[in-house]
């Protein structure tokens, strides 16, 4: 990751009230390798995110454990933006 180890990106923005969810989404972006995040296309469709990234539910939500509620896909857009550009990716 370009980020030094001891940036705490599960919990950036600071400004953000962050529930259990926020954070478990933010750091599952963490495990993902700046190679892979480089290549997310905002423009993709919803489809294409879901197909890239391999790791969505049939109802259309992110696959996590241990959430409060689910991830939809406008939340992964904008999480994942928010994660590349805190990246410098």
């Amino acid at each position: 990751m370009s980020q030094s180890s001891e940036t705490n990106l599960e919990r950036l923005p600071a400004t953000l009230d962050m529930d259990e969810t926020d954070i478990n989404v933010r750091a599952y972006f963490t495990r993902i390798p700046d190679e892979r995040m480089k290549e997310y296309d905002p423009a993709w469709t919803d489809e294409q995110i879901i197909e890239w990234d391999g790791n969505f539910r049939s109802d259309g939500a992110l696959m996590l454990v241990c959430c409060e509620r689910d991830v939809e896909i406008d939340e992964y857009r904008r999480v994942i933006e928010e994660q590349l550009q805190l990246r410098g990716l």
